[in-house]
């Protein structure tokens, strides 16, 4: 082929309101098929599955390499290789609302009180080269009401960037994917940017006056505030000033732009979300996603599956009746097909020197074990995936027993390269067995 005609490897793709990352084309210059001359970035996805399962129809036999999948677990067959699954990890809190709280920061929610997630710390540490620290996307709107001493709103997300501050996922495939691809160079993107840079340079200068007078507890939770605010800098820098990449992607992105509004099928919704989430690690617009596939507290009604006729939630109280247990099982194994789509999707997608989905980490499970008595031990986890060398799937590894989930927490932070000997001070140690 001819390379008479070269473009530059900056160029994107456009549409109306859009742009996306062009891969290495022949036509810049070099093979699509080569090997990139620096490393793929490493990737983390912390994806959330509400109201735990039904523990006989999800634990696995044997230990290592040499176990069978269990019922719920059958459809990641064909990627057997590519995950581990960890027994006794245990949670904390009480219920719904306080044990999705703790999934990503191992803490237990005290008043409005929480710690920062594994997500945003991890965001920290290696978002700073992408438009987007972190994504967090879902599929259903914050919830209204109380459990026991806590808002029901609480369990929308995963994802905490302070003690106080929650990240709502954005729910909305077409809202997500304006604006994380939405065309920036335009003159109009640009002018509203410099505007909203203006505000915040105000909005900055009088929170730090504010800050001068105010009493030692209002500056803490001003300096939250500026933080918040900080991180809105960092996006809108990113949309003036667009850094040079060192890397792009190998192969061509292929998506279209979603349909407006919030699908009704609730499994098109759901793999929407998960296809966003893999298109924004392709194109290295950001490299820590985070997916709530539903509320903490979800009680979506699965009747469109065969054999289902109740809510997840109500289901999840299933008090050992057969119906209720076949039902809960089928809901679990439903969320596991999906997992395996987004795996098999990211394993698809080459990189040169592997697959997208070797050159990421992804943190699978659900904040409780059984929702039948809200049971927090020994809690449903796989962790997929190499991570670009960070981790090699082990089959299934048996922790201690009582091993806190921060554990893993902390084993994930330190191999991402954040030094802390602890996480969040809910940790005993890291788990061996992942190396």
């Amino acid at each position: 082929m001819s390379n008479s005609w070269q473009i530059s490897r900056r160029s994107f793709l456009k549409g109306v309101g859009a742009s996306l990352a062009l891969p290495y084309l022949d036509i810049m210059g070099s093979s699509s098929l080569a090997k990139p001359t620096v490393a793929p970035p490493t990737r983390l996805a912390c994806i959330f599955q509400p109201n735990g399962v039904f523990p006989k129809a999800w634990d696995v036999t044997g230990v290592g390499k040499q176990y069978e999948l269990s019922p719920i677990l059958k459809p990641l067959q064909n990627l057997k290789r590519e995950f581990t699954i960890l027994s006794n990890l245990d949670n904390t809190g009480r219920g719904h609302v306080q044990m999705t709280g703790a999934f990503l920061t191992g803490k237990t929610i005290e008043g409005d009180k929480n710690a920062v997630s594994l997500d945003q710390m991890v965001a920290q540490a290696i978002g700073k080269d992408t438009p987007f620290p972190s994504v967090i996307l879902g599929t259903e709107p914050p919830r209204q009401g109380n459990a026991g001493r806590n808002p029901i709103s609480f369990a929308n997300t995963v994802s905490w960037s302070s003690e106080t501050t929650r990240v709502s996922p954005e729910i909305n495939p077409r809202v997500a994917f304006d604006r994380m691809f939405r065309d920036n160079s335009s003159p109009e993107a640009q002018r509203k940017a410099a505007y909203r840079k203006s505000v915040v340079d105000l909005v900055l200068d009088d929170a730090k006056r504010l800050q001068r007078k105010a009493s030692y507890r209002d500056q803490h939770k001003i300096g939250e505030y500026l933080d918040s605010v900080r991180s809105v800098e960092v996006q809108i820098e990113n949309t003036l000033n667009p850094q040079e990449r060192a890397w792009k992607p190998l192969t061509k992105p292929e998506f279209l732009r979603p349909e407006a509004g919030i699908p009704q099928d609730r499994a098109k919704h759901l793999r929407l979300m998960m296809d966003l989430m893999v298109l924004s690690f392709w194109t290295d617009t950001t490299r820590v996603g985070t997916l709530m596939t539903a509320h903490g507290f979800s009680r979506q009604n699965f009747s469109f599956l065969d054999g289902v006729t109740s809510d997840h939630h109500g289901m999840s109280h299933h008090k050992f009746q057969d119906q209720a247990v076949d039902e809960y099982t089928r809901v679990s194994r439903w969320y596991v097909q999906n997992l395996a789509y987004l795996l098999e999707r990211m394993r698809s997608i080459d990189e040169g020197n592997g697959s997208l989905l070797d050159n990421s980490t992804i943190l699978y499970g659900s904040s409780m074990k059984d929702g039948n008595g809200h049971k927090k031990e020994n809690l449903p986890i796989i962790l997929a995936g190499r991570g670009g060398g960070l981790f090699e799937p082990q089959g299934h590894v048996v922790c201690d027993e009582h091993t806190p989930l921060a554990n893993l927490h902390l084993t994930i932070l330190q191999k991402y390269g954040v030094e802390k000997d602890h996480f969040n001070h809910a940790s005993t140690g890291t788990i061996s067995q992942l190396g």
